[in-house]
């Protein structure tokens, strides 16, 4: 009979390889919406949602953010300390605009609103850091 021993290390050490690479390529995946709403120049309501997408997106990696992540794994607790980084990187990936002016009696009302709609990212969690990227769809 042939002994297997000697293949033992050589599929112990494939296995890991893969493990491996398949742990590093997968970052885990959310839906991020935000919307934020003022009123002659007053904040009435700033809302960031965020959730864990339930499906795998498609499309591709777009322009990457950098947060410091204070060994945490909890995603809102990351963009809440790292606030002003990621509204500015989400200003960047482009933001619905739409504002309204009345004048009644020599009055003047605005209100503005900013949306950015459901987007994708990808989250890859490491000990210090977290890198976010928004998932790009494919032209259709």
């Amino acid at each position: 009979m042939r002994s297997r021993d000697g293949n033992q290390t050589f599929s112990l050490s494939i296995c890991a390889i893969i493990l491996f690479y398949s742990l590093a390529l997968s970052a885990s995946e959310y839906l991020i919406s935000y919307r934020y709403f003022v009123k002659n120049a007053i904040l009435y309501n700033e809302t960031l949602e965020i959730a864990h997408a339930m499906h795998k997106c498609k499309g591709t990696p777009s322009t990457s953010l950098l947060l410091e992540s204070h060994n945490s794994k909890n995603i809102k607790q990351i963009i809440a300390l790292n606030h002003e980084k990621f509204i500015d990187y989400i200003h960047q990936l482009g933001i619905h605009v739409e504002h309204q002016e009345q004048i009644i009696n020599l009055q003047t009302i605005s209100t503005t609103i900013l949306t950015l709609k459901t987007t994708c990212f990808t989250v890859d969690f490491n000990d210090n850091f977290v890198i976010i990227s928004a998932l790009k769809q494919p032209n259709k």
